[in-house]
């Protein structure tokens, strides 16, 4: 029996560390190791032959600042974990493993504000085609991150806002999935995977303080302080479509007027352009015209980014990220947006906080929030099972 502050305690935690470290980092070097954990070279050295002996990690040669190095990951049949993104148009699942490797992946069409039992119905049908396909053994999963798009209840994982989506209330998702799947699953609304996405992949790697921000049928944003997702008490973080820019304006899906989402989201930007351009347009179209120089579509993309500006204003405000991301189909528009959103950042923004924040483009696209959401999977299941060789049984839906 271990007792704590025993040499076998220490030596324990010690290896779950450098389990964590590389884990959420999906490879590092061992030099990288040793700063993320605080621990020794030698420690760390020590530890990654230990582990690679047990067949936890796998080690192979690369190279750091034009020296040799060995970079660490974990094996790659370690373990499994799947995610699955609902869109308000779509389904997403992706299969992954604890290397950071996707091992598959598929999107089809979907009315998600139906029923939340279709859609529960689907997703299931979707993961299990691609476990087939992929061969994987399902005694192998060790958890699923799911990403839905309305804010999540902290306390009962229950949808925060039935005006969102209105099919499923009183719906519990990742209750609902668990039974359905028998494996833990994990589930935080779109922004915060997308945010989760780009910070492990994308146009977030290498900061700690961002904001995801993503403009579809509504506008939300992601938020990393310190390298963590922040929900809030109550899981609401982020809600940056309804900063109010203007008290006489449209009425929001809210309930109050003159919500950021009420001058960028989709549903309320394209009847602007229907007059001329037509009722089967979308924001995919819009961006694609104004790159080849429609004026109108250019005009309308303009004062969506100043309207976005104005919220990331206020964002650095408060927050003061070092940097802002842009997702969702909007972020193809590249400078078109992004232009005017920096300028309304320098206009509305403290300077020294407009100064220190740069604004990307999403480097992921449509695949941010499903990969998000594999890397919510990843983050949340414990380092203890790798190391005593098993995989967590079905564990409480909601974390």
């Amino acid at each position: 029996m271990e007792t704590p502050g025993s040499q076998s305690s220490l030596h324990r935690a010690n290896l779950e560390r450098v389990v964590r470290a590389v884990r959420l980092a999906g490879s590092l070097t061992q030099a990288e190791i040793a700063r993320a954990t605080g621990l020794s070279a030698a420690t760390v050295s020590n530890i990654v032959r230990e582990l690679k002996e047990g067949g936890t990690v796998e080690v192979t040669p690369t190279s750091a600042g034009g020296r040799r190095a060995r970079s660490v990951s974990l094996s790659g049949d370690a373990g499994i974990v799947i995610g699955v993104d609902f869109g308000h148009t779509h389904l997403r699942v992706a299969i992954g493993n604890l290397a950071h490797q996707v091992l598959a992946e598929e999107s089809e069409p979907l009315d998600v504000d139906a029923s939340a039992a279709q859609g529960f119905d689907r997703a299931e049908e979707l993961v299990s085609r691609l476990i087939e396909a992929t061969g994987v053994d399902r005694s192998k999963i060790a958890g699923v991150g799911l990403g839905v798009p309305g804010p999540i209840d902290v306390e009962s994982g229950t949808l925060g806002s039935t005006a969102i989506l209105p099919g499923w209330t009183g719906a519990k998702p990742a209750e609902e999935l668990r039974g359905r799947l028998g494996v833990p699953v994990y589930v935080d609304n779109d922004a915060n995977l997308g945010a989760l996405g780009e910070l492990v992949w994308g146009s977030g790697r290498g900061v700690k303080d961002l904001a995801y921000i993503k403009v579809a049928s509504g506008v939300g944003a992601g938020l990393v302080i310190d390298g963590k997702i922040y929900r809030g008490p109550g899981g609401t973080a982020g809600e940056i479509g309804h900063i109010t820019l203007d008290e006489s304006g449209p009425v929001c899906r809210c309930g109050n007027r003159g919500c950021l989402e009420t001058f960028a989201a989709a549903r309320y930007v394209l009847p602007l352009l229907q007059s001329s351009h037509g009722t089967d347009l979308t924001m995919e179209g819009v961006v694609r015209l104004a790159r080849d120089g429609d004026p109108g579509c250019r005009r309308v993309i303009a004062d969506v980014g100043r309207h976005i500006g104005s919220g990331v204003a206020n964002l650095c405000n408060l927050l003061n990220p070092s940097r802002v991301v842009l997702g969702g189909d909007l972020a193809e528009a590249g400078e078109l947006v992004l232009g005017p959103i920096r300028e309304s950042v320098g206009r509305y923004a403290i300077p020294s906080a407009a100064r220190q924040l740069s604004v990307l483009p999403g480097a992921l696209g449509g695949r941010a929030e499903v990969l998000g959401a594999l890397a919510l999977a990843l983050s949340e299941m414990g380092d203890s099972t790798l190391l005593d060789g098993t995989l967590p049984a079905a564990a409480p839906a909601f974390t």
